[in-house]
């Protein structure tokens, strides 16, 4: 899918985030606690390192280009998920499979939404 230039820099950190999300549903489905507990320090680093500063950018300068009624859902919607991925940070600390899953699970839907929906409506927007 062809971007617009400002985007292909988050277009890139979704490749890798979508890797990631894969990597922790696999390894809460193992049940191997040597697994979950790797993949839940490598999300809560994710979520402390280059997820917040992608979730800022987005925040802070692609929502704000979303300015009519229509688009509100988008704009809701990013902010929801952003959240739902942070408030899972607890259960990935004590290093708790169903978050590990649901933060895969929730992660991949989320980077799927955001390339299917929010950036084609921040691309025709400008």
């Amino acid at each position: 899918m062809k971007r617009a230039p400002f985007l292909l820099p988050l277009s890139r950190e979704h490749h890798t985030a979508l890797s990631l999300a894969r990597r922790c549903e696999r390894a809460a489905q193992a049940g191997d606690a040597a697994l979950i507990a790797a993949s839940c320090e490598e999300a809560v680093n994710a979520l402390a390192g280059h997820l917040k500063s992608h979730f800022a950018t987005e925040e802070n300068s692609l929502l704000p280009l979303l300015q009519n009624a229509a688009q509100q859902p988008l704009v809701e919607r990013t902010l929801a998920e952003h959240r739902q991925l942070q408030e899972l940070h607890a259960g990935l600390l004590r290093h708790d499979a169903t978050s590990l899953e649901a933060f895969g699970k929730t992660m991949i839907a989320h980077v799927r939404f955001e390339e299917r929906e929010l950036f084609p409506a921040i691309e025709a927007s400008l």
